[in-house]
């Protein structure tokens, strides 16, 4: 999977490298685990801060730090305070179904990590549903902070004397560059998949569900070996918790009237032939193994793709059709064609784009369109690696630049508006914090982590 870089975030980094350093990294040995403060009737454990600057370290790859370690119980301190305030205002309501949905998506989240709801229950020791009861109180109580949170920041607002007051505290020589981003909308249609492709990819999957039903073969076995799905081979080909509204309608179709514990026959999808064994369905919820033999695209013919999308470009730009309508109606990429054929960063919803970062496919396109223009049918790699024709519409091309307050304000503002909301974030805890029993009876050690 190939992913946009985010460009705000290339801001924000660059930005910030201006303004200040983190300290070296401690080399002591860890402090035994004891309760470093009390918040109400709610304690904290070093155990607990330790194991939130892991995350920290791990996540922002920063440099362990006394600073850090300190600035962590302090948030995690905020949070409690301000789940305390927050059980006090009656106008704030979490719903046991809101922290249902919320455990549940944790539990996909972890498990997709892991690789199986297994591997989860024996990291913890315990059971889905224990893990999920010991969860419950905890997620409420985030929920409840973070409306709080929320209803606080909503009232933060800037002006745009303000963004410049906070743009020109940097020196204008030792602003960064900004690179070259574009912003794209395109028509996607994939090539006509062969006889001979087809026929190919059927005998190999055909061969492999023999060998599981009538050879007796492990079809997770099979799948580790044979599989072309990159997210589930590994795995022996099993998903674990998957919603049928998450795969594509020909797979729920099968998934949703399969019978448990037998190997379906062969079908076909978008991504080629599969077989599948369902373990459990839950309403819409299934686990399952399958087993996918995409086709050779070597052998695809994409003589009607790009046919098809000359016809496209022709009546955008001869009958001036909006591009978005004609990429709702004609797109087989769903994802941007609910978009109009926006293209975004999948990590950051942005939708400027660097493009140095992008596919040669896209580069090569983008080399001869002005803005506004429409490309002619042409290849490219798709984020899910598969390959595909497009029309391309260039709406945007920002040269690279020193970063500067007219071209760049739109990002600025979001910046120097997160930095206030910071700032009254910070404000606003200190007086909540008045108003809760607070004891903080530990600080930082060196290095939690660098203990043999």
């Amino acid at each position: 999977m190939k992913f946009f870089p985010s460009v705000f975030g290339l801001l924000c980094a660059l930005l910030l490298s201006l303004l200040a350093a983190l300290p070296s990294r401690a080399q002591e040995s860890r402090v035994l685990d004891e309760i470093v403060a009390v918040v109400g009737d709610q304690i904290i454990l070093r155990s607990d801060v330790d194991g939130f600057v892991a995350g920290l370290l791990r996540q922002q790859k920063l440099p362990y730090s006394k600073d850090l370690w300190n600035d962590a119980l302090n948030q995690m301190i905020n949070e409690k305070v301000l789940t305390i305030h927050a059980k006090r205002d009656t106008t704030i309501q979490v719903t046991d179904a809101q922290v249902e949905q919320s455990l549940d998506q944790r539990i996909q989240q972890m498990t997709a990590q892991l690789g199986s709801q297994q591997r989860l229950e024996e990291l913890y020791g315990k059971s889905i549903i224990e893990i999920k009861a010991d969860l419950r109180e905890e997620f409420r109580d985030q929920m409840l902070a973070e409306q709080l949170r929320n209803r606080k920041l909503r009232e933060v607002k800037i002006t745009p004397s303000e963004v410049k007051e906070w743009f020109n505290r940097f020196p204008t020589d030792s602003l960064p560059m900004f690179p070259e981003v574009v912003r794209l909308s395109h028509i996607v249609r994939f090539p006509d998949v062969s006889d001979e492709a087809r026929e190919e990819a059927r005998e190999i999957i055909s061969a492999i569900r023999d060998s599981i039903v009538v050879g007796g073969a492990s079809f997770e076995e099979m799948a580790r070996l044979f599989s072309d799905d990159p997210g589930s081979a590994a795995n022996g080909g099993r998903y674990e918790s998957m919603s049928l509204k998450e795969v594509v309608p020909e797979f729920a179709a099968v998934a949703s009237r399969a019978p448990v514990g037998q190997v379906s026959q062969v079908f076909e999808t978008q991504f080629g032939l599969h077989i599948l064994r369902l373990n459990k369905r839950l309403g819409d919820v299934i686990d399952y193994n399958h087993i996918l033999i995409a086709f050779d695209e070597s052998k695809s013919d994409p003589t009607e793709a790009i046919a098809f999308l000359t016809a496209v470009r022709d009546s955008i730009l001869t009958l001036d059709l909006p591009f978005e309508l004609m990429a709702r109606r004609h797109s087989q990429e769903k994802a941007s064609a609910m978009r109009g054929g926006r293209v975004l960063d999948p990590q950051s919803g942005e939708r400027d784009l660097v493009l140095a970062a992008l596919g040669p496919d896209w580069r090569t396109t983008l080399s001869n369109l002005d803005v506004g223009e429409v490309s002619e049918p042409a290849p490219v790699e798709l984020l899910n690696g598969r390959r595909a024709y497009h029309i391309v519409k260039l709406e945007r091309h920002t040269p690279a630049h020193r970063v500067n307050i007219d071209t760049d304000y739109e990002l600025i503002q979001q910046y120097a508006l997160r930095e206030k909301q910071n700032r009254v974030l910070g404000q606003w805890y200190d007086r909540l914090r008045k108003e809760v029993y607070i004891d903080i009876r530990g600080e930082a050690s060196n290095d939690p982590m660098a203990r043999n």
